[in-house]
């Protein structure tokens, strides 16, 4: 699945939590967030941490893969393990 967007994050992720037939305070308390970030989250809220989707995503048993688009700049200059490390623990 490409996602281009917070939206298309939010909305994937709400459909693997209806999948799994988890409820947002479910989803929340494997995820350790609250109840209100993950419903903010799902709403397409674009200000929500990095980290804390990365935990949301771990609780439901997703990742996803960085890929230079098409036309993209040089993303040489980007070191994404130093990027993921930095959100890691939070």
């Amino acid at each position: 699945m490409k996602i281009n967007s917070t939206r298309d994050l939010a909305a994937t992720v709400r459909g693997r939590r209806r999948d799994l037939g988890l409820s947002q305070a479910e989803l929340a308390s494997r995820a350790q967030v609250s109840r209100e970030w993950v419903n903010g989250f799902e709403a397409g809220k674009a200000t929500v941490a990095f980290g804390l989707v990365i935990r949301v995503l771990d609780a439901l048993g997703l990742g996803f893969d960085l890929v230079v688009r098409d036309g993209a700049p040089d993303a040489a200059s980007v070191d994404l393990d130093a990027l993921l490390e930095e959100h890691r623990d939070l």
